[in-house]
């Protein structure tokens, strides 16, 4: 879905127009927001079980919660996504479907799944399911591509050894067991990697560099671009001393010990981890694909809750409203909301008026914690004489 696309969901009461008439009151919205600021179609919610005015108070509160934690996950998912898939936008819009369509397609023939959430259970129950649906969504991504994550850091890992330096690359190909000093109690031999730019100063200084480094002990095993690597042999007791002054020096102790078949079984892991991680990013991807089009249904469902609750609150009973789905952008929409403004702010009651710009205002501040605890102002705290939510699906 395009980043310049927003949507506003507006319920209105059906009195809007004279024979309090649906088709007449979506007449009427399309009216009020025009074809210049945006389209507007019609967007089916059912009524459902109500409760008292407390418990509807309530659950605006937690709608709102829902409302923001279901678009955090919708990001997060569409986020892990973009991860996966390499920041390629085009196969990015390609996995973000809902049930094979487009977002914006599911939206503008959105209807109540019915049978996922029965209109017949209280409107507490199916918060509740629609809270742990997501929930369990977000968990399950996060799993999963923590997973993926790892496993693509453990095959990058083991390529860096076949293909990186000689101070970090596997060194199972390249050091013969013929220049390790195996199963003294006294000596061992060290690896160390130098670069190629200090050599000389390594050669000079590596007998004195601690007591016990048998003399003439080094010996070059291979170079490359950056480093040479060589084999020094010392008394243990001061091997740990060695070490240590070899990073002081900036030469790199390499932790070696030399094991029979050691390339073939690195060669193995790579393989084996090369596959895994193949095969845990379709995993990744197809459960991706599935929760960005599972977490939007829910948040859409979520959406016309709000709505519903919202128009009950400010309404009332019995309920005869009409919601419109406007599609615009973040530019037009604020224009859209303007025109709406002008057009209905009547419906705000003693509590609203309007300003030398036409705009909705609040008349009596005293209403203004009742209001936004019964959802009567907006996400961002602008009064609305009408139940109205923006909201972008990316």
């Amino acid at each position: 879905m395009s980043k310049a696309t927003r949507f506003l969901l507006v319920s209105l009461p059906a009195s809007i127009s004279p024979t309090n008439s649906h088709d007449e009151a979506l007449t009427a919205l399309r009216s009020a927001v025009t074809t210049d600021h945006g389209t507007v179609s019609p967007f089916s919610i059912p009524e459902f079980k109500i409760g008292t005015l407390d418990a509807l108070v309530q659950q605006a509160d937690e709608l709102a919660k829902l409302d923001a934690g279901c678009e955090a996950v919708v990001g997060k998912v569409g986020d892990s996504l973009r991860t996966i898939l390499e920041g390629d936008e085009g196969k990015i819009a390609q996995q973000k479907t809902v049930n094979d369509k487009p977002a914006e397609q599911y939206l503008k023939s959105f209807h109540w799944n019915k049978v996922k959430y029965r209109v017949d259970k209280p409107l507490g129950e199916m918060i509740e399911t629609l809270h742990k649906e997501v929930t369990s969504i977000d968990n399950q991504v996060k799993e999963k591509y923590n997973s993926y994550n790892q496993i693509k850091t453990n095959l990058a890992t083991l390529q860096r050894k076949q293909t990186g330096n000689l101070s970090t690359k596997s060194l199972s190909n390249i050091v013969p067991p013929s220049l390790l000093v195996q199963d003294s109690d006294y000596l061992e031999t060290h690896l160390i990697a130098v670069p190629r730019t200090i050599t000389k100063d390594f050669l000079r200084a590596y007998e004195t560099l601690t007591p016990m480094v048998v003399p003439r002990s080094a010996v070059q095993v291979a170079t490359d671009d950056e480093f040479t690597l060589y084999t020094v042999t010392t008394f243990k007791k001061y091997s740990h001393d060695f070490i240590h002054k070899c990073r002081e020096s900036k030469w790199t102790p390499r932790d070696f010990k030399y094991k029979e078949g050691g390339k073939e079984e690195e060669s193995k892991e790579l393989e084996r981890v090369a596959k895994e991680e193949k095969k845990v990013w379709g995993e990744a991807l197809r459960l991706g694909r599935t929760a960005w089009g599972e977490s939007v249904m829910a948040w859409v469902h979520v959406l016309a809750l709000r709505v519903f609750v919202e128009t009950v609150l400010r309404y009332g009973l019995p309920l005869n409203f009409v919601c419109g789905l406007v599609r615009t952008t973040p530019k037009l929409a604020k224009k859209a909301r303007s025109s709406l403004d002008r057009s209905y702010s009547y419906l705000g009651g003693n509590a609203f008026g309007r300003d030398k710009k036409g705009r909705a205002t609040k008349d009596d501040s005293s209403t203004s914690a009742d209001m936004q605890a019964a959802g009567h102002m907006g996400d961002g705290g602008d009064y609305s004489p009408y139940v109205c939510y923006e909201f972008e699906i990316l």
